[in-house]
């Protein structure tokens, strides 16, 4: 009987030893989130909100708009600056119109014309002075009806010529620089305006919404608050004498109430300093010692992690000075 008895304190003390050995392989912690707070660029009122909380927006997707009259308005002023700016870039690249074009061929035609009549009458006055009919004055004010339209062909010819041709090149490359800024005015006009809507910047979901259409927002304050999957982590808490079984990259196990099996998280943070337990782990084993404070990036992003959730965490491969090393160590 006291044999029997023995066996049996054997048995339970193996079975309690058991037990304190998987709590002490067994770290705590909790999921916690890290917001992505979409806030305006500039102050206004809010006119429409196309999301609320606990959507499922994917990225891109349009959450809330502010009033844009005012934006609008500089847009459609840009985009007309940009129109008559290019306009007088192609007149300048053009030269003049046709109808001046026009009116200086006319001109040389006609100053064409009063040489051909002055040609045969300088010669005509020419016989008339040695017959002695009309006087030398007539003569000379022949040979200056020649000069003068010979001047006069000159001058319109050269006009013409210069109508036919595009501006100087310093005028273009003047208009050609307006252009541009006209074009740099309008892309940041457009941007402005662009961002009276503000879009999700990536998918996930929507954790609040912290105005209602009608209500004015501050430059930078959040409007919605969104959740995306790669924004969460877990936090757990690893004893001191467990230290030296992490490492940075190293796999581990997670476990949590309704949570399928098999999930996983990869250590992307270990704290330097020790800290006390916090309080929300408190227990009868744990209190009071140091424990470090360790970070990591869940491997299955498809799992609904809800923040606040309580989990627990094992090593998979424990590691040595940063090399994993051989599953089942420390176990």
């Amino acid at each position: 009987m006291t044999a029997t008895r023995i066996a049996i304190g054997l048995a339970l003390v193996a079975v309690m030893a058991g037990c304190d050995r998987r709590d002490t392989d067994t770290w705590q912690g909790y999921v916690e989130a890290e917001y992505t707070y979409v806030a305006p660029l500039t102050a206004g009122r809010i006119v429409a909100l196309h999301v609320k909380r606990g959507d499922q927006v994917a990225a891109g997707q349009p959450l809330f708009a502010l009033e844009a009259d005012a934006e609008q308005a500089a847009r459609n002023q840009a985009e007309a600056e940009l129109a008559q700016a290019q306009a007088d870039l192609a007149d300048l690249r053009k030269g003049d119109r046709p109808e001046e074009i026009a009116v200086l061929q006319a001109q040389l035609d006609e100053a064409r014309a009063s040489l051909a009549l002055s040609v045969p009458r300088l010669a005509r006055r020419e016989k008339m002075v040695k017959g002695s009919i009309i006087g030398e004055e007539e003569l000379d004010e022949a040979k200056s009806s020649i000069l003068a339209d010979r001047g006069n062909i000159a001058e319109y010819e050269a006009r013409l010529a210069e109508a036919r041709l595009p501006a100087r090149m310093d005028r273009i490359a003047a208009a050609e620089k307006l252009v541009d800024a006209r074009k740099a005015a309008l892309a940041d006009a457009e941007w402005r305006l662009s961002r009276r809507q503000e879009r999700a910047p990536a998918a996930g979901r929507v954790e609040d919404v912290f105005f209602r259409a009608g209500e004015t927002a501050n430059a930078g304050q959040g409007v919605v608050s969104l959740l995306t999957p790669d924004h969460l982590k877990l936090r757990f808490f690893v004893p001191e004498p467990h230290l030296a079984r992490i490492a940075l990259g190293q796999k581990v196990a997670v476990a949590c109430d309704g949570c399928p099996p098999d999930l996983t998280a990869t250590i992307s943070f270990i704290a330097r300093a020790a800290e006390f337990t916090p309080p929300v782990i408190y227990s009868l084993t744990r209190r009071e010692k140091l424990v470090f404070l360790v970070e990591a990036r869940p491997d299955h992003l498809d799992q609904p992690w809800h923040p606040g959730l309580p989990v627990d965490v094992r090593p998979l491969s424990p590691a040595s000075r940063g090399e994993p090393l051989a599953q089942g160590a420390g176990s």
